[in-house]
């Protein structure tokens, strides 16, 4: 038990600046999530970045049984903590980030055909170095409803937009020579658009009409963006402030 508390200790986040092996741990599995992406930024396949994804790949399986081996002790949840593991957010993305490797040792494997986006999914795992992003991620967690609640209302809210502009705006596109919109989906592309105020400008109303129902929902899109900011801003700094008060606690 003890060893396994002293590898627990290590492959955890240090977050003491005197926990040294720890800090080296996660240097080390920092520098493997590099050598793990930078592959994905060629098209060629060099020997350099092979050997990139072999040394990255063994890294993580070893990270991966390191963690699943102290499971009890970061879930504390007993021997339930071992079944549960392998079903938590991080250790789903350690285990998909692990499969391009298969890729790797044999035709056998060649089913694995998604393996360079599954390789983007290790970029997720610098969450876990990272206490900014790990604190997102936990008021994400815990504001989940509410975020889930403001999701709901944008995507009715888009569908809404694109039903009413797919049915008002009837006039022909100079540029083709078509109706504005071919189809639903063009409308509820052109509603996203406007409701996250991107504006690509590659599908625009003509009508006057549909200009002003573009105005409208584009002052509306504004007013339900700025409400997930403002829930993950608010959740974020009192999640930051709780952990500042345990700190002092434990201090």
């Amino acid at each position: 038990m003890e060893w396994r508390k002293f590898i627990h200790r290590i492959i955890e986040p240090a977050h003491n600046k005197e926990d040294r092996l720890s800090r080296i741990y996660d240097w080390v599995m920092l520098g493997a999530i590099v050598m793990g992406i930078v592959p994905l930024m060629f098209k060629e396949r060099h020997i350099v970045l092979f050997y990139f994804d072999i040394i990255s790949g063994v890294l993580f399986i070893i990270d991966y049984l390191l963690r699943w081996m102290t499971a009890d002790i970061h879930l504390g949840r007993g021997w339930r903590s071992f079944i549960r593991y392998p079903f938590t957010f991080m250790a789903i993305i350690d285990l998909l980030s692990i499969l391009p490797l298969l890729n790797m040792l044999g035709k056998t494997f060649k089913i694995v055909r998604i393996s360079r986006l599954l390789r983007i999914l290790r970029v997720l795992k610098v969450v876990r170095y990272f206490e900014s992003l790990e604190i997102i991620l936990t008021v994400i967690r815990k504001q989940r409803r509410v975020l889930f609640t403001v999701m709901s209302l944008s995507l009715f809210y888009t569908f809404i937009t694109a039903l009413i502009m797919f049915n008002a705006e009837n006039e022909i596109s100079p540029l083709t020579g078509q109706p504005l919109f071919r189809n639903f989906f063009d409308a509820f592309y052109w509603a996203c658009c406007t409701l996250t105020t991107v504006g690509y400008g590659d599908i625009y109303p003509i009508s006057d009409v549909g200009r002003v129902i573009s105005i409208l929902s584009s002052m509306v899109g504004i007013a339900i963006i700025a409400l997930p900011s403002g829930v993950i801003t608010a959740g974020y700094m009192s999640e930051l402030e709780h952990r500042k008060e345990q700190k002092a606690l434990q201090a």
